[in-house]
């Protein structure tokens, strides 16, 4: 296992990355505290995202259409395909997600955590150039990114 990257409320763990896998996949693990809405709506350019639950419920909102997944749920995303989550519930939500093939690598979470403060709100821009560099597009609404705060 390797460390726990913190993203704001939101905990990952990395269990086997692109850099084990020949770039095969990125295999991790991710924690959210009750009541986190920690991601901004966003599409992958270029890999599909499988998640199986694992404790607790995460809320999905896949193409416009909510999704729960619990304990043993699973849900593929397809690359290209609109998508966030958030923990809506009073427990702790953990679930396992594989991404085919593996592009990001813990980098991705390490370099968007460092665009999150405890005494200011997220940098947007930063965080927003760190998806784009990854293949990640954020969803903008009204001109301007929408991300939640830590």
């Amino acid at each position: 296992m390797h460390e726990t990257i913190r993203v704001g409320q939101m905990s990952v763990t990395f269990i086997k990355s692109r850099h084990e896998t020949q770039d095969s996949l990125d295999f991790f693990e991710v924690t959210l505290p009750p009541l986190v809405s920690v991601i901004v709506p966003h599409i992958h350019r270029d890999y599909d995202e499988t998640v199986i639950g694992m404790n607790g419920v995460t809320t999905w909102t896949v193409n416009g259409k909510q999704i729960l997944v619990g304990p043993g749920d699973q849900l593929f995303i397809e690359r290209g395909t609109p998508h966030f989550f958030c923990n809506l519930h009073d427990t702790t939500a953990r679930y396992v997600c594989v991404q085919t093939p593996g592009i990001m690598g813990p980098e991705y979470y390490q370099e968007i955590a460092e665009h999150y403060h405890t005494d200011a709100p997220p940098d947007v821009a930063g965080i927003s150039a760190v998806m784009n560099r990854y293949g990640v597009t954020p969803i903008l609404h009204n001109k301007q990114l929408t991300i939640a705060k830590p």
